[in-house]
């Protein structure tokens, strides 16, 4: 008869089976795939649920949450005293300066039901700062970056590719409710966020920055400000 006692057979093999749900769902292969798939479906459900997805896929799979961009910043005040004004700054950048460029009516129609409308601002400021700031976040820049660079590596160019390609993949995000405007102005944001993030390694900054952002739009639009601002520059 073996002197191993029957739990710690029970426990090694327990632990084994869990490193190979891992291991599979850090892979390429279906479960890896489907599980892919399930994060990617969350928001259509409610936001952010792809983003806690995103959180449960990581405990599972044993990937280590500063993997995905939740290291502990080195100052909190440092990242709102950046964070808010740079996300308000590029808002306004994008609304008087990048969309009449590229020919974008002044108003954003699909969200002008906004204007003066105090009942729709708790869901769409819960929408803006927890599904867009935190939730966008951590699947568009952690969640992609960490899967595509399995794939393409960390090297400089790998990482650029990374950029584009995320930035890519949130643009078509917005097609659903924004349309083509939509599409270019996320595609540019992305490019924007994309890249501090490839530089920092942390979701904080674009977290707050890209919350700060969708706060100021909704902000212009309720105050009836968009056409102002997008005419400041160009008439």
């Amino acid at each position: 008869m073996s002197d191993v006692p029957i739990p710690a057979l029970e426990d090694s093999s327990s632990r084994a089976h869990s490193s190979g749900i891992a291991e599979q769902l850090r892979g390429f292969g279906p479960v890896g795939l489907l599980a892919l798939a399930v994060i990617l479906a969350g928001n259509l459900l409610i936001v952010p649920l792809s983003a806690v997805f995103v959180l449960v896929w990581a405990r599972l799979s044993h990937t280590a949450w500063r993997t995905l961009g939740f290291a502990p910043p080195p100052s909190w005040t440092r990242i709102f005293a950046i964070g808010i004004p740079a996300g308000v700054a590029l808002k306004l950048a994008m609304k008087a300066i990048v969309m009449p460029l590229f020919g974008a009516p002044a108003v954003n129609a699909p969200y002008h039901y906004l204007a003066g409308n105090t009942a729709a601002l708790p869901w769409m400021f819960y929408a803006v700062i927890v599904g867009a700031g935190f939730g966008e976040e951590t699947v568009f820049r952690g969640f992609f970056f960490e899967r595509l660079g399995k794939l393409l590596g960390a090297g400089r160019a790998a990482l650029a590719v990374t950029v584009l390609l995320t930035s890519g993949l949130f643009a078509l995000a917005h097609y659903h409710d924004q349309g083509l405007w939509g599409v270019e102005q996320a595609a540019v944001t992305g490019l924007v966020f994309g890249t501090i993030y490839a530089v920092t390694r942390r979701l904080w900054l674009p977290i707050v920055a890209h919350a700060a952002f969708d706060v100021t739009a909704v902000v212009l639009i309720y105050w009836n400000w968009e056409s102002a601002v997008a005419h400041l520059l160009f008439q």
